[in-house]
C-alpha cells in the first residue's frame, strides 16, 4: 500500500538506492539541468527521500564546485543517505553507463564514421539535443526563479555570456556577490523557497520526506577534523599511486601519463560544467598533444550530448580517440588502447569531484538554514539558468546555421528541433523516445 502524503517514507536500504542510481545513469539525458530536474522529480516529488530545501541546499554547493554538478549532486545525496560508500557508488553508477556507451560509440565512430547511416543519425540527434537543452533551462528556471530579483540575475548572466562573452567564473563570482548583497537588502527573496511575485497565499505544506527540512545531519555528516584528514589522505593515495605507477613504468612523456596529468588539471577548470572546460581541453588535446583533430572534437561533443551522464564525459571520447589513433598498445590492440585511455582520463577527471563532496559535505550540512550561506548560492543558482539559456542559444546557432549566419538556414534541422521541443514541453514525451525518433528521421532523410 502506498503511504499517505503526510506519512514519512520508510528508510531506504542501500541496495534499493544503488538500483536507483544505476537506473539514473542510463536515463540521465538532457545535460546537467535535465539531470538535476530528473533527480528532483524522483527524489523530492515522487519518492520523498528528501525535502525540497535539503535538495536545493546540496545543489547550491555543487554548483559552486568545478566539475559535473549533477554527478556531484548524486554523490552528495548518496553520501547523505548512506555514508561514504553510498556516495561513492552513487557517483560511480551515475557515470559508469555513460563511460561504457561512449567507449562503444567512439569505436563505432572511428571504425564506421564514414558510413551514411552514421552521418544521418547525427543529423537527427543534434536538433533534438537543442530542444532538450531548451527544456532543461525552462524546467530549472521554473524551480529556481521565484521572484524578480532572481529573474534579473538570470537575465544578467544570459547577457554576460551571450552578448559580452564574460568568463563563467566572473559570472559565478558576480552572482554570488549579488546574492550576498540581496540577502541583506531583501532577505526573504533569497531564502530557499522564498516568496514568488504571484504568491497570494502560503503554499500548502509539502509531504514529509525521509530527510526533511529539520532532520538533523546524521553522525557521519557532521564535521570532524579527523574525518577530513582521512578523506584527504585517501584522495592523495588514489591520485598519487596510479600517477606514480604510470610515470615509473611508462615515463613522464608517455601519452598515458600525460593524459593523467592533463585531465587532472582539466578537472579544476570546469567551473560551470563541460562547456567551461572545453576550450582548455581542445587547446591541449588538439594543439599540444595531437590526440585528435578539431573536427573530431566537434563530433565527440555531439556524442556526449546524446548519451546519458555528464557532458564532461566527452573526455572519454578524447582519450579513446587519442589511444586508438596513436596505437598506444600496438596496431593489433587499437580498441584496448582506446578503452584504457578512456578509463584513465575518466578516473583522473572525476576523482576531484568525489573528494570535493566527501571532504566538503559535512561543512555544507552545518550551514543548513543559514541565510549568510544560502543567499549567495541562491544568486548563483539563478545565474546558472541564464547560463544554460545562453548555451541553448549558442547550440541552436550551430545546428540551424551550420555554415554560419551568412549561409542558408537548415530548415530540416529547425523543423526537427521544433517538433522535439513540442514533444518534450507540450506533450511531455520522454527524452529517450524523442532522441530515438529524431535519430530515425535524420537517418531516413540522409538515405532518401
Amino acid at each position: 500500500m502506498n503511504p499517505a502524503p503526510s506519512d514519512t517514507p520508510p528508510p531506504v536500504p542501500l541496495s534499493q538506492a544503488l538500483r536507483y542510481w544505476l537506473r539514473l545513469g542510463f536515463i540521465s539525458f538532457g545535460g546537467p539541468a535535465g539531470q538535476i530536474a530528473l533527480m528532483h522529480h524522483d527524489l523530492v516529488v515522487q519518492r520523498r527521500w528528501m525535502s525540497e530545501k535539503r535538495f536545493l541546499h546540496a545543489l547550491n554547493y555543487c554548483l559552486l564546485l568545478p566539475g559535473p554538478e549533477a554527478q556531484q549532486l548524486a554523490t552528495y545525496l548518496g553520501w547523505l543517505m548512506h555514508r561514504t560508500w553510498g556516495g561513492v557508488w552513487a557517483g560511480v553508477l551515475f557515470v559508469l553507463p555513460s563511460l561504457l556507451l561512449l567507449t562503444g560509440l567512439s569505436w563505432v565512430y572511428l571504425a564506421f564514421g564514414d558510413q551514411p547511416w552514421v552521418a544521418g543519425v547525427f543529423d537527427g540527434i543534434k536538433p533534438a539535443v537543442t530542444a532538450i537543452v531548451l527544456q532543461a533551462a525552462l524546467r530549472l528556471g521554473g524551480r529556481t526563479l521565484r521572484n524578480r530579483w532572481l529573474w534579473g540575475l538570470a537575465l544578467a548572466a544570459f547577457l554576460g555570456l551571450a552578448v559580452f562573452r564574460l568568463p563563467f567564473p566572473v559570472i559565478v563570482l558576480a552572482a554570488g556577490l549579488a546574492g550576498w548583497i540581496g540577502g541583506r537588502l531583501a532577505p526573504a527573496a533569497f531564502l530557499p523557497g522564498g516568496p514568488t511575485p504571484h504568491a497570494a497565499a502560503p503554499a500548502p505544506a509539502a509531504p514529509a520526506a525521509l530527510i526533511d527540512d529539520h532532520t538533523p545531519p546524521p553522525p557521519h555528516a557532521r564535521f570532524h577534523l579527523g574525518g577530513l584528514a582521512r578523506v584527504l589522505a585517501a584522495g592523495s593515495l588514489l591520485w598519487g599511486l596510479p600517477m606514480g605507477l604510470l610515470t615509473a613504468v611508462l615515463g613522464w612523456q608517455h601519452d598515458y601519463t600525460q593524459m593523467a596529468w592533463f585531465f587532472t588539471k582539466a578537472a579544476f577548470m570546469s567551473f560551470g560544467g563541460a562547456y567551461a572546460a572545453l576550450p582548455y581541453v581542445v587547446q591541449g588535446a588538439v594543439a599540444q598533444y595531437n590526440w585528435l583533430t578539431p573536427v573530431q572534437v566537434m563530433d565527440g561533443l555531439a556524442l556526449g550530448e546524446t548519451t546519458p551522464g555528464p557532458l564532461i564525459m566527452v573526455v572519454a571520447f578524447v582519450g579513446f580517440v587519442g589511444g586508438y589513433g596513436k596505437a598506444l598498445l600496438g596496431p593489433e590492440h587499437l580498441f584496448l588502447a582506446g578503452a584504457l585511455a578512456a578509463l584513465l582520463v575518466t578516473w583522473f577527471t572525476f576523482l576531484p569531484s568525489f573528494l570535493f563532496i566527501l571532504a566538503g559535505g559535512p561543512l555544507v550540512e552545518s550551514t543548513h538554514g543559514r541565510l549568510g550561506f544560502a543567499a549567495p548560492l541562491a544568486g548563483i543558482s539563478a545565474a546558472v539558468v541564464g547560463v544554460i539559456a545562453s548555451l541553448a542559444l549558442l547550440f541552436a546557432g550551430h545546428v540551424f546555421w551550420p555554415q554560419g549566419v551568412s549561409g542558408p538556414p537548415d530548415l530540416a534541422a529547425m523543423a526537427l528541433a521544433l517538433g522535439a521541443a513540442l514533444a518534450l514541453i507540450r506533450f511531455r514525451r520522454g527524452v529517450i523516445e524523442v532522441i530515438g525518433v529524431c535519430a530515425l528521421l535524420g537517418l531516413l532523410q540522409r538515405l532518401a
